[in-house]
């Protein structure tokens, strides 16, 4: 690939936004790993447990609202380093809780810091970066969500049988010293510098003056929410209901179903700056679509294995390309808000994923059928709506960047 190579601002700043994208999801994913757990420590059924990660989803808009207002009108760094102390703090006590109704409250102010994350990470690190390089930039931006699950399995795998289910919490509070690589190391947006809004009002101005194309890309997140939540939330606990993995070979699948998912990640997002954002992505969710035969149905854990990998390649290989799309679709003025609130607003929609999900078992002919016949819905609906959409595929984000960029 020619052109500027990524400069020491742009490592720093998309490194801040993988690691927090890392962090958050780590501190996010534990509780997958704890369903069954947490039901009999607090003495709810898993059902309640898995409706805390709804809470969670659902208190995302919020954080993406406050924290993207925020770093429209203040800059990206400050934001972006009370969020990361603010999650820290609440994943923390989330270790400390003592009921059900502490923990689900508990997962609900987390939403919020969870929802601020994303956007504001996610413009820092893109306005840092050369045109040329963003494509695969925003894959390994992105690719810090499966690692953060992936650090969540080792975490299973390693702290939860010998220390229990609370310090798999208190980790979590590790995120607060990103903060200060933020401070230290990560300069501020030449971007938000030159588009600065005058005031709030100026921000939501620019964002509802693009209505229409800030309700697609909700509905865009919507769907691309269904895919990756409906293939990784529940997936764990199919494994071991239906096919009696060990909890210990669970954490193992999961590692080397995560790895692959950065791989994707990182390959699609090259992919999409040679053929355009929409081509990528619809390629990606081609592999997908043809990995549910195996990830799905397989009959042995081996082919299920092999499933699993495929269909995290393509699942994370389209959400590769998601950050550097959506910013390249949003307004200068508010590139802070507009990523991160449609990408939050879709969480907000899709909330009731792992629900239905978990409730299909019963009328869609188990488990399998569940899970399979939710994505083969989500993966069409996400080629039809992509297809009749449009891109920004190499928009200036400063009037600095040249057109070698």
């Amino acid at each position: 690939m020619s052109g500027p190579q990524p400069t020491g601002k742009s490592y720093h700043a998309v490194l801040a936004g993988f690691l927090g994208w890392t962090l958050d999801a780590f501190d996010f994913f534990v509780i997958v790993f704890l369903y069954d757990t947490l039901a009999q420590q607090f003495g709810v059924t898993k059902k309640a447990i898995v409706f805390t990660t709804f809470a969670t989803l659902a208190f995302r808009p919020i954080g993406a609202l406050l924290f993207g207002l925020l770093a429209d009108r203040y800059g990206r760094r400050i934001p972006l380093m009370a969020n990361v102390i603010y999650f820290s703090i609440i994943e923390l006590l989330c270790g400390f809780s003592s009921n059900y109704t502490m923990f689900l409250v508990l997962r609900a102010l987390f939403g919020i810091g969870m929802g601020g994350e994303w956007g504001v990470g996610a413009s820092l690190a893109l306005e840092s970066a050369p045109k040329r390089w963003r494509g695969v930039l925003s894959g390994i931006l992105q690719s810090g969500y499966s690692n953060g699950y992936l650090l969540a399995a080792v975490a299973a795998r390693l702290v939860l049988p010998h220390w229990g289910w609370r310090p798999m919490f208190w980790i979590g509070a590790l995120p607060a010293l990103l903060a200060l690589y933020i401070r230290t190391k990560v300069p501020e947006s030449e971007a938000w510098k030159e588009n600065r809004a005058a005031s709030t009002m100026e921000v939501l101005r620019s964002v509802g003056g693009q209505w229409k194309r800030f309700v697609y890309l909700v509905v865009l997140m919507t769907f691309m929410m269904f895919l990756s939540h409906g293939t990784q939330d529940l997936y764990p606990d199919f494994l071991k209901e239906v096919h009696k993995v060990s909890d210990a070979m669970v954490a193992n699948i999961a590692i080397i179903y995560n790895i692959a998912a950065v791989v994707g990640a990182i390959a699609f997002g090259f992919v999409s700056q040679a053929a355009g954002r929409r081509k990528g992505m619809i390629a990606a969710l081609a592999v997908s679509l043809l990995a549910i035969p195996m990830w799905a149905f397989g009959a042995t854990v081996p082919v299920l294995v092999l499933g699993a990998i495929v269909m995290q390649m393509g699942v994370q290989g389209a959400w590769g390309v998601v950050p550097v799309h959506l910013n390249e679709m949003s307004t200068d003025v508010a590139r802070g808000l507009m990523p991160g609130l449609a990408y939050q607003l879709g969480i907000l929609l899709a909330s009731p994923t792992n629900s239905i999900e978990y409730a299909l078992r019963e009328h869609a002919g188990g488990y399998q059928w569940a899970l399979a016949s939710f994505e083969i819905v989500t993966i069409t609906a996400l080629v039809i709506l992509l297809l009749a959409g449009t891109e920004a595929h190499g928009k200036s984000f400063a009037r600095t960047e040249t057109s070698s960029d």
